[in-house]
């Protein structure tokens, strides 16, 4: 057995990320107020379905446009509503995405990091759930070991938050989690089904410290497994909570 060492989750997809020392799971749901919001821009085509469903990832600001996205930290409070914001290039701001006023200060506060020639940022727009990748909600699940092994093919050590998982896992050996695709798997109370792999895109480049593009991770994977995934979805589908430690125990 493994041991989950690490939670993390990501309000506003894509701008901040917070870490969480436990959490309760619901089935079919992602984590409790993980890419609650996106961000939408002016290429953005949201079509006549403005109801909170899923929307398609293109629709909103990313990192593998906006490099400099990968360096902010969020914390949030869930009774007041509110998510502090903060970028080592530019001064920490706290809004309520739910806000009209503070959806145009918060879009403003980005402009700066977006650049010339990308689309530029409009909007918050409120998921009922999550704006996960896929419209089969989950949680992603990052294996430590995976990650540093791309470390070692690349030659230096990289934070594994450059892969923007929920649930980072220590051991297990490298790449064994490619092999729970179709499995099911249990976290502290919660059992999961592992969807498929994850399909990497050029965020995972970017310095979680400076938002600078300055690994090849793309590369990497290519280069010495022929592949462009890391990491895997999990969708939720017995109820439970997880917690920092708790093990993790594959069922078949």
């Amino acid at each position: 057995m493994g041991q989950l060492a690490q939670i993390w989750r990501h309000p506003i997809k894509a701008h901040g990320r917070e870490a969480l020392v436990g959490a309760t799971l619901e089935p079919g749901r992602a984590l409790p107020f993980d890419r609650q919001w996106g961000v939408t821009h002016t290429a953005a085509k949201l079509g006549e379905r403005n109801d909170g469903g899923w929307q398609h990832c293109r629709n909103f600001s990313r990192g593998a446009g906006v490099p400099l996205l990968q360096a902010m930290d969020a914390r949030m409070d869930a009774v007041t509503g509110t998510i502090t914001l903060t970028h080592p290039k530019m001064p920490g701001i706290t809004i309520n995405p739910d806000l009209p006023a503070d959806q145009d200060k918060f879009i403003q506060w980005l402009q700066p990091l977006t650049p010339s020639g990308r689309p530029q940022p409009t909007g918050i727009f409120k998921a009922q759930n999550a704006l996960t990748d896929s419209e089969t909600l989950s949680l992603s699940i990052m294996n430590l070991a995976s990650h540093d092994a791309i470390c070692a093919h690349i030659g230096r050590p990289l934070s594994p938050l450059r892969w923007r998982g929920n649930l980072l896992i220590r051991g297990f050996d490298a790449w064994d989690e490619r092999s729970w695709v179709g499995k099911n798997i249990r976290i502290g109370s919660a059992e999961f089904f592992i969807r498929k792999e994850i399909t990497r895109c050029r965020m995972t480049e970017a310095s979680t410290r400076t938002g600078e593009r300055d690994a090849d991770t793309l590369g990497a994977l290519r280069a010495g497994w022929d592949i462009q995934e890391m990491g895997v979805h999990a969708v939720v589908i017995k109820a439970g909570d997880i917690a920092v430690d708790d093990e993790i125990e594959v069922l078949s």
